[in-house]
C-alpha cells in the first residue's frame, strides 16, 4: 500500500486520467477543507506561534476565554432568538403566499415571483441603506423588529419559491378527494397539501434559518450595533480579541447550522432544492 505514496508509481498504477482526477480532487479538498482544518487547529491551540505548523500546546484555553465574555455569550442567544423568530414569521407569511401562487393563475404571476429575486440580485448594502432611510421614519432603527424584517426580506425568495414548487407537486385531485369526503379547505390544507409539500418547506426553512444566522451587514446597519448577533460580534472579535478566539467563535457559529442540516437531512435533496427554482 505504501508504495503508492510515490507519485510516479501512483501515476502508472492508476493511469493518466485517474491521476489527474485525483489531483483535482486533492486541490478541491485542500481549497474547501483546508481553512476549516486550520480553524479547528487554531481553536484548540493554547499556544500557537509562527513558524510552528501545529500548536505547541493543546487545550480549551480560548474556549474558556470566549465563554467568559458576557457580550459573546449574549450574541449567541441573540442570534438564535432572531433566527427562530425570522423563520417562524417567514413561514406564517410566505407559505400561504406560496400556496396561492401554486394554485392560482393570474396576470403578472411570474413577474410577481421574480420580484422576490430583487433583494438577492443587487448589492445588499445599497438596499439596506435605502431601507434604513424608511426605517428611520418609522422608528425601526436599532430595534429587534427592524432586524427581523431585514432578515425576512432576505429569506422571502427561498420561503416563496421552494414551497411554491412543493405545492405544485401536490396533485389537485388529492385535495379534491379530501373535499369530496367532507374536509373543509383549512383541514384539506393542513392534512393533505401541507404534509405532502413538507420536503420543500423544510428546505426553505433551513435556508431561512441559516441565512438569518449569518446575516451581518443588514443587522449591523439597521441594528445600530444595539442588536449584536454572532456575525456582528465577529467584527469586534477580529479587531479586539486574539485570533484563536475568533476561530472558537466561528466554530460556535457553525454548530447551529450543522445541527439543522442533520435534523433535516431526510428532507434535503437535489429534487427539493432544484425544483424550487423552476417557475411554472
Amino acid at each position: 500500500m505504501f508504495k503508492y505514496l510515490n507519485p510516479k508509481r501512483f501515476y502508472y498504477a492508476v493511469g493518466k486520467k485517474k491521476f489527474l482526477e485525483f489531483i483535482l480532487l486533492a486541490v478541491f479538498m485542500l481549497f474547501f477543507y483546508g481553512p476549516l482544518m486550520y480553524m479547528c487547529i487554531t481553536a484548540f491551540g493554547n499556544v500557537y506561534e509562527v513558524p510552528n505548523i501545529f500548536p505547541t500546546e493543546w487545550g480549551f484555553k480560548w474556549w474558556n476565554f470566549v465563554f467568559s465574555q458576557k457580550s459573546l455569550v449574549s450574541s449567541i442567544v441573540q442570534s438564535l432568538t432572531i433566527a427562530v423568530i425570522t423563520t417562524v414569521c417567514s413561514m406564517v407569511l410566505c407559505i400561504p403566499a406560496a400556496y396561492s401562487l401554486a394554485r392560482f393563475r393570474f396576470p403578472g404571476r411570474k413577474i410577481f415571483m421574480l420580484s422576490f429575486l430583487l433583494t438577492n440580485a443587487f448589492p445588499k448594502l445599497g438596499i439596506y441603506t435605502s431601507i434604513g432611510i424608511l426605517f428611520y421614519k418609522y422608528n425601526l432603527m436599532g430595534t429587534l423588529l427592524g432586524v427581523v424584517i431585514i432578515h425576512m426580506i432576505n429569506s422571502m425568495m427561498f420561503m416563496v419559491w421552494l414551497p411554491c414548487s412543493a405545492f405544485q407537486a401536490v396533485h389537485k385531485q388529492q385535495e379534491e378527494a379530501a373535499r369530496d369526503v367532507g374536509a373543509g379547505p383549512i383541514r384539506t390544507f393542513f392534512q393533505v397539501s401541507f404534509p405532502m409539500a413538507m420536503p420543500g418547506i423544510m428546505v426553505a426553512t433551513l435556508y431561512t434559518f441559516l441565512g438569518s444566522m449569518e446575516e451581518a451587514q443588514g443587522t449591523l446597519l439597521v441594528g445600530l450595533a444595539r442588536i449584536k448577533t454572532m456575525p456582528v460580534e465577529m467584527y469586534g472579535i477580529i479587531l479586539d480579541y486574539p485570533g484563536q478566539a475568533g476561530a472558537v467563535f466561528a466554530i460556535l457559529l457553525m454548530i447551529p447550522a450543522a445541527v439543522m442540516i442533520l435534523a433535516m437531512k431526510k428532507y434535503i435533496g437535489p429534487e427539493a432544492i432544484a425544483g424550487g427554482f423552476k417557475m411554472k
